[in-house]
């Protein structure tokens, strides 16, 4: 018992320091309890297969398609829009949306989703977003209480009841718990915003954004210059040859941009797919092709070879959007720059073999003041020219390796992460219903794990998430290591008698015999710890406590088990202990005594309405 105190104490010294990561903590405490042969390996591994853990990455991946898709962001636009310039409907829908959302994502990822949006809407409202930045974070953490897979804490209790041979918690068990905090978050914020969040002057100017890709290519004018031409007619000679074949650039004098293919009318799947001409790549009937060059030879090409020539009403193809504009989502474009001791000097665009050797198109040429957009493969590179190329996401990504050469401006990866894609949002709204539809109906025979892990599979099959490395980076390994190395921890507190010992110490010691006197405590207790530690390790420790507690005094543990989950997560009164009170700080210019001002009463009400109303929802 010695021994385990004292490796509990230390994980607990290190948690709150924060001077080490908390997943390098929690896999030290898991040897520390290994070496002192407190538990053996399959009792301290037996996190890592545990199906709370399996879900958890699971869910990660299934908030990523939510996120990538745009789905979420779709939802959310539309919504807000309903505000208009009243600052009242405005807090309202933050709250509401955020806390809509917040169900079914990560509150991170919701908060991240929300906050540009929010800024947006208060400066067409005219109202100073310190008012909505801190409301936004704690509704993300008021949304998670909704719902099973809203956060860590909900999913850790379900699984502290189960393994203790109770029913486990059901995937809308927790929305009256997580409508009442939403409510509760509303009555109070909206005094207390008022109060303490009055406007600030800025101190300094906010830094100059980067380009977005849409205003890099509106920078080039490219798309003022830019052409689509369908091939309907089966009559056509452009079917059937190649780029190549009909020599467009040295005839016209036209740059092929890319090439559209349709891919099915199902309403559920893409319809189109985007790729750039490759020389090899034969047209086929209802190809359109997406060219830059002179008006009138892109009206002499397109009447040589009998094609549609489509003016920016026209759908290319059903369900396709009828604008003439480039979009990023297979294929895009970044800056490069040529290095002084470049080979590429003097040498023509056509010569340096962009689009043999690298996959990718030259769109124009900035070269100081200039802009070159026209007969750019006769044109001379020159030391200091900077060159806007068109490609595949990872063939822009390769033009790194050459270093020697030029410099890329910007991370394509990265910025094809920021690109939704929005055809998508159907499939990933269909995955997300049929995730939640298995798992609340029980009369379809699949476990909850395997739902989720079903969805997560299917976001990565039909595209919603780009790739499977990119859906291995959507999970948040550090919250899975540092979950699956702390579950053993409630093993050793149970095998060596501490959770008996701290059980006595609150029911017998302190004399708290009243199931709602112990609630308090329990409650409490977790408020407190939840301030200096994170949310998921909290539950952890105090859900088998907790757990005990009821046992001993002959009570249902549920209202215990949700005493905990709430107060891990509606932690309020620090900016450092939830991921999206910090998130806002910097762009509220929060202090930290703001969120003492606003947070601390809060979570103090919070707690009181919550130790009174969870019995009343799930009886003693």
């Amino acid at each position: 018992m010695i021994a385990t105190l004292i490796i509990l104490f230390v994980a607990a010294a290190l948690f709150v320091s924060g001077k080490v990561r908390s997943d390098l903590v929690a896999l030290c405490a898991l040897l520390a309890l290994l070496l002192c042969q407190i538990l053996n390996p399959a009792e301290a591994l037996a996190g890592f297969s545990n199906t709370t853990v399996i879900m958890m990455v699971g869910l990660f991946i299934v908030g990523g398609g939510i996120f990538q898709t745009g789905l979420a962001k779709m939802i959310s636009s539309k919504v807000m829009v309903l505000a208009g310039k009243s600052e009242f409907r405005l807090f309202l829908l933050v709250m509401i949306v955020t806390g809509a959302i917040g169900a079914f994502v990560s509150n991170t990822g919701t908060v991240a989703l929300m906050l540009p949006i929010v800024v947006s809407m208060a400066a067409s409202a005219g109202t100073s977003p310190r008012r909505l930045l801190m409301p936004l974070a704690f509704a993300s953490s008021m949304g998670g209480m909704m719902t099973l897979i809203g956060t860590p804490p909900n999913l850790i209790v379900s699984e502290t009841l189960s393994s203790a041979g109770y029913e486990p918690l059901g995937f809308f068990s927790f929305l009256p718990v997580g409508l009442i905090t939403l409510l509760v978050g509303i009555v109070v914020l909206m005094p207390l915003t008022k109060v303490f969040l009055s406007p600030k002057e800025k101190s300094n100017d906010r830094k100059k954004a980067g380009k977005s890709l849409k205003e890099l290519v509106g920078e080039y004018g490219i798309t003022e210059n830019l052409f689509r031409v369908h091939l309907k007619d089966e009559d056509s000679k452009a079917i059937g040859k190649t780029v190549v074949d009909l020599n467009i650039y040295r005839e016209y004098g036209i740059n092929v941009l890319e090439l559209r293919r349709s891919a099915g009318q199902n309403r559920f799947v893409r319809t189109v797919n985007q790729q750039l001409a490759s020389p090899d790549l034969v047209l086929k009937q209802g190809d359109v092709l997406y060219l830059s060059g002179e008006p009138e030879m892109i009206q002499k090409f397109a009447e040589d070879y009998s094609l549609r020539l489509l003016d920016k009403h026209t759908d290319e193809i059903e369900g396709s959007s009828s604008n003439a504009s480039l979009d990023f989502f297979d294929i895009g474009v970044a800056e490069i720059l040529i290095m002084p001791s470049s080979s590429m000097i003097n040498r023509t665009i056509i010569e340096a073999g962009f689009r043999s050797k690298f996959s990718v198109n030259v769109l124009g040429i900035r070269r100081k003041q200039d802009y070159l957009l026209h007969d750019l493969g006769n044109e001379k590179i020159h030391d200091g020219d900077v060159l806007l190329v068109q490609g595949a996401w990872k063939d822009i990504a390769r033009l790194k390796n050459e270093s020697n050469n030029w410099v890329v401006l910007g991370e394509p990866l990265q910025e094809a992460a920021k690109v939704t894609l929005d055809y998508k949002a159907p499939v990933a709204a269909l995955i997300m219903i049929a995730m939640i539809v298995a798992m609340v109906v029980d009369s379809i025979p699949i476990a909850p794990v395997t739902a989720v892990l079903l969805a997560a599979v299917l976001m990565v099959i039909t595209g919603c998430v780009r790739s499977v490395e990119a859906a291995y980076k959507t999970i948040n390994w550090q919250t899975i290591v540092l979950f699956a190395a702390m579950m053993p921890m409630s093993t050793a507190l149970e095998k060596t008698g501490v959770s008996t010992l701290l059980t006595d110490t609150l029911v017998n010691g302190l004399g708290l015999n009243s199931p709602l006197a112990l609630l308090g405590v329990v409650y409490a207790a977790t408020s407190v710890m939840t301030i200096f530690i994170s949310n998921t390790v909290t539950a952890m420790l105090m859900a088998p406590i907790a757990l005990q507690c009821a046992l001993q005094i002959g009570v249902s543990p549920v209202p215990y088990m949700f005493a905990v989950t709430v107060a891990a997560s509606m932690c309020f009164a620090s900016p450092f202990s939830t991921p999206p009170n910090a998130l806002v700080m910097s762009a509220g210019q929060y202090t930290f005594m703001d969120y003492v001002k606003v947070g601390l009463p809060l979570q103090i009400i919070m707690g009181v309405v919550m130790v009174f109303v969870l019995p009343l929802i799930f009886p003693f």
